[in-house]
C-alpha cells in the first residue's frame, strides 16, 4: 500500500483526482493540499510514498516545491508532476521516476503513471531511484549527472540556486510560459504583478513583489521601488527630477520612478 498526497490550487482539478485514484486499492490518499507551502508541510509530517503534484501554482510551482524538499534533505517520495503543458512542451521530464500526467488526466494515462510507481516501489532498488532522480533533476536544472550524484552521496542538497528561464502565468484556463529574458520591467497592481515584456504586451501575474524578486536573478534584475523591478538591460539612463527625486528611462521609453530606499541599489547598475 502506498499513502499518497494529491496537490492542486485548483479544487475541482484536486477532486477529480481524488476520485480517480480510489479506483487504485494499492493506494491510500492521506492529504490533499492547495499550495506549495502545505505541500511541504504535509510531505514533510506525513513522509508519503507518492505525490501528485500541480506545477503550475501560484506563488510556489511544483518546481519550486521539489527544489525546497531537496534543500532541506527531506526525504523524497515518488513525484507524478500534473500539468497542463501539451506532451511536446513538457517531454523534457519524462523520465521513468518522475512521471507526469496532463491535464484534463485520462484514466489510462493516470493507470499507466501509477503502474509505473507501483513497479519501482516494488522491485526497492535504490540505486534505481537514484539514477532516475539524478536523471530527473539534471533535466530540470541543467546539471551534469556525476555532479548530481556526487551531492547525493555528500548529502548535499540536489537541487542548486539556478533562477528559472521562464515564468509560467495561468489565465483563464490558458497558461502562458513568458521567457525571463524577454521582460523589460515589472511593476505592482494591488495583489497583482504586471510583466511587460520587449514585444508591448503585459501579462498579469497573481504574486506579491516579494515572491516575484526571489524567483528573478538579481545580476539581471533591480528593485526600483517597492512597486517596482527592472531588468537592467534595459535601463537607458538616470534621471534626477527637479523635486530631488529620480527616474529611469527604459530602452523603449518608459519611465519608471526609483525610491530613495532603493536609490543606492539603482546607482550600483550604473558603477559597473
Amino acid at each position: 500500500m502506498l499513502n499518497v498526497i494529491v496537490v492542486d490550487d485548483e479544487p475541482l482539478a484536486r477532486k477529480g483526482m481524488l476520485v480517480r485514484l480510489a479506483a487504485f486499492s494499492e493506494l491510500t490518499v492521506v492529504a490533499e493540499c492547495s499550495n506549495g507551502p502545505d505541500a511541504i508541510n504535509a510531505i514533510t509530517e506525513l513522509a508519503p510514498d507518492l505525490v501528485f503534484l500541480d506545477v503550475e501554482m501560484p506563488g510556489m510551482d511544483g518546481f519550486a516545491v521539489l527544489k525546497h524538499l531537496q534543500q532541506q534533505s527531506i526525504k523524497m517520495p515518488y513525484v507524478v508532476f500534473v500539468t497542463a503543458y501539451d506532451q511536446y512542451a513538457f517531454n523534457a521530464f519524462e523520465v521513468n521516476a518522475l512521471d507526469y500526467v496532463l491535464k484534463p488526466v485520462e484514466p489510462e494515462r493516470l493507470k499507466a503513471a501509477v503502474e509505473k510507481v507501483i513497479t519501482y516501489h516494488g522491485a526497492s532498488d535504490n540505486q534505481k531511484h537514484k539514477d532516475q532522480l539524478t536523471a530527473a533533476v539534471a533535466r530540470l536544472t541543467g546539471d551534469q549527472p556525476d555532479m548530481i550524484l556526487e551531492r547525493l552521496d555528500k548529502a548535499e542538497p540536489v537541487v542548486g540556486s539556478r533562477f528559472p528561464d521562464a515564468i509560467s502565468i495561468k489565465d483563464s484556463g490558458e497558461i502562458t510560459r513568458v521567457p525571463v529574458a524577454e521582460i523589460d520591467w515589472v511593476d505592482a497592481a494591488g495583489d497583482y504583478m504586471c510583466i511587460h515584456t520587449r514585444d508591448g504586451q503585459t501579462h498579469i501575474l497573481r504574486r506579491t513583489m516579494k515572491e516575484l524578486e526571489s524567483e528573478l536573478d538579481p545580476r539581471l534584475f533591480v528593485r526600483v521601488h517597492r512597486s517596482a523591478i527592472v531588468n537592467v538591460h534595459t535601463i537607458a539612463k538616470l534621471q534626477m527630477l527637479s523635486n530631488g527625486e529620480h527616474q529611469l528611462v527604459l530602452t523603449n521609453g518608459q519611465s519608471v520612478k526609483v525610491s530613495r530606499s532603493y536609490k543606492d541599489r539603482v546607482k550600483q547598475v550604473f558603477s559597473h
